[in-house]
């Protein structure tokens, strides 16, 4: 038999076996009583109240102290029955067959077979007190292995059923944690999708902002220029040419490879320094550049990053700051790496860094290393940028 904790299809078609079983037991054991003139009224009447009392099988919990009180009423029913037949063999201890099903279906194993032990001596008690005690245990003999296999039997089946419902749960939250994985990669997707556009987008303005903002300035000049002092228009229309060759170069590397324009094997001191050396030539602003003596062996995301904060801020200095001169500065203090771009124009407004997508920029690159990047007023007039990384690895595993 099954509780409320077995299916509906499954606790129907136990009980119905069981009804079957008892069914027959009551035709055959009445009828022979009747054949015989024993107490078959007696016997009709605590068949049906066995009967009765097995209706209330599937509104039973597992192991509660009703499905106990259940067990030992049918079972006294049983014991009560047993005698009545005069025959040797009683086919009203069969009901013991289902009584041992039920118990080891809906009990632990080991109060299960203490069920069937105690309804083993009960018919065992019984038999003896019907035909004696040599011929009560031998009768006993294929009663008492009918209840330990039918017991075992039930047993080995609501194993079974406990395995299908762990592997159906285990299923669901397979499923379910295949539909969460499903959600977690789509969202990733789209989360890369959108870093590598911020990407790209950094590289575009970091790159082309610079070279085209360069090549402006010096067309401005270089046409303000030509009526007064052709030579010097004229190569200043030259910078202006290799500025925007450069610049369709690397509109070639990053559309085609999304990859930075400053070489893998460029040393970042010879890189800064071509970079001061070219915005100097360019636009006539004095550039002091300051390196450390040693430079720390840096990783290219490092590398890129201060390279593209230094490339960032000249060109905000050539755009805004009306100044004579920039300082760049790369120094290496407390486990940091510094990069310091001042100069002595007029400032910055107060919401430089809001409107600026070339800083929003430098500042998503400095946070995803570990870093920061300030702008801010420098000492003794003008703007500067503070950008500082750390230096949390190994510097014999990277390249200079």
């Amino acid at each position: 038999m099954a509780s409320c904790n077995y299916p509906r299809r499954e606790t129907l078609l136990l009980l119905l076996v069981a009804y079957l079983t008892w069914g027959g037991v009551a035709l055959l054991g009445l009828s022979l009583l009747r054949q015989v003139g024993g107490p078959w009224k007696l016997a009709a009447g605590l068949m049906l109240l066995f009967g009765l009392l097995m209706a209330l099988v599937p509104r039973l919990q597992s192991d509660s102290w009703r499905l106990h009180l259940y067990l030992a009423l049918q079972a006294t029913l049983v014991t009560a029955l047993i005698p009545l037949h005069a025959a040797p063999l009683s086919t009203f201890a069969i009901l013991n067959f289902v009584l041992s099903a039920q118990a080891m279906l809906m009990l632990p194993l080991g109060r299960g077979l203490s069920w069937i032990g105690l309804l083993t001596l009960l018919t065992g008690g019984a038999f003896v007190y019907r035909l004696g005690w040599p011929g009560g245990l031998l009768t006993l003999l294929p009663y008492a292995g009918g209840y330990l296999f039918f017991g075992t039997f039930a047993h080995v089946l609501a194993r079974a059923e406990a395995a299908r419902r762990r592997s159906q749960a285990l299923l669901a939250e397979l499923q379910e944690a295949h539909r969460q994985l499903q959600a977690y990669a789509t969202q990733v997707e789209a989360l890369a999708v959108a870093q590598e556009r911020n990407r790209l987008a950094r590289e575009m303005h970091d790159t082309l902002g610079h070279r085209l903002t360069v090549a402006a300035v010096q067309l401005e000049g270089a046409q303000r220029l030509i009526p007064t002092d052709p030579e010097r228009a004229s190569r200043m229309v030259e910078t202006v040419r290799r500025q925007v060759r450069e610049a369709l170069a690397e509109l070639r590397q990053t559309v085609a490879a999304l990859q930075a324009p400053l070489e893998a094997d460029l040393a970042l001191d010879r890189a800064l320094t071509r970079l001061a050396t070219g915005f100097e030539e360019a636009t006539g602003i004095a550039v002091h550049l300051t390196l450390p003596n040693e430079m720390p062996a840096l990783p290219a995301a490092h590398r890129l990053a201060l390279y593209r904060a230094a490339q960032e801020a000249l060109t905000n200095v050539q755009r805004h700051a009306q100044a004579s001169n920039v300082w760049l500065q790369l120094a290496r203090r407390d486990g940091e790496i510094e990069l310091l771009v001042g100069d002595d124009g007029i400032g910055f407004p107060a919401n430089a860094e809001e409107n600026g997508f070339g800083l929003r920029g430098l500042r998503e690159r400095a946070v995803q290393l570990g870093g920061a990047l300030r702008l801010e007023s420098r000492p003794g007039g003008g703007a500067q940028l503070r950008l500082h990384l750390p230096l949390a690895f190994s510097e014999e595993s990277e390249p200079p």
